[in-house]
């Protein structure tokens, strides 16, 4: 194995870990066991269990939102922001441990909003504000701050999605999804720009 082809292998081994049974069971021994390294070897590639935990979040990240980019589709822009509803919810309720890691946890390295979020650090958070952007210039939305819209407009979900893994929400999964649809809309169209008389 290339030293490359190791530090991926290392962080799709621990990526799987934490997506089976959460960001507590990936340490550098079970890892190495894995891939067949000593977890001593992991080191040369992560310095830390957090460098290799943010890699995977990383990885992560950008999956979700090339999924978002490559599914998107190419209809008005109200139709994008249901399918990017959508490829949250996907990811959130079918893959609920890294959501939970890549969202609610906090780990060292984590991205905090504003700051990491204006230079386009939070792939699939870019995504959401491009659509919010493109909302204010066709005059969709009124014309605000696009990182606190998109954010306004995220953690309605979040804290509807937050309720619903932790049993709070007794709906099954349709109905679940659904009122997220409503509950974003009810956001969206308090977000509208007036029209004119």
């Amino acid at each position: 194995m290339n030293e490359q082809g190791t530090a991926a292998r290392i962080v799709a081994v621990a990526e799987r870990i934490l997506r089976d049974e959460g960001a507590d069971a990936v340490s550098m021994r079970r890892v190495g066991q894995a891939v067949g390294v000593t977890a001593m070897a992991i080191y040369r590639h992560y310095p830390s269990r957090e460098a290799l935990l943010r890699a995977v979040a990383d990885r992560g990240a950008r999956a979700l939102a090339e999924r978002w980019i490559r599914h998107a589709p190419t209809g008005g822009l109200e139709e994008r922001v249901s399918a990017a509803l959508d490829g949250f919810l996907d990811f959130a309720l079918g893959d609920p441990h890294l959501y939970r890691f890549l969202i609610l946890d906090a780990w060292a390295g984590a991205r905090r909003f504003p700051e990491d979020f204006r230079d386009g650090q939070g792939p699939p958070f870019s995504v959401l504000t491009g659509l919010v952007e493109e909302g204010m210039r066709t005059g969709l939305l009124r014309e605000d701050d696009p990182l606190e819209v998109a954010m306004t407009v995220t953690s309605s979900v979040q804290g509807l999605v937050q309720q619903y893994l932790s049993g709070r929400i007794g709906m099954d999964e349709a109905d679940f999804r659904a009122l997220c649809h409503r509950s974003t809309w009810r956001v969206v169209n308090g977000l509208r720009a007036k029209a004119e008389a």
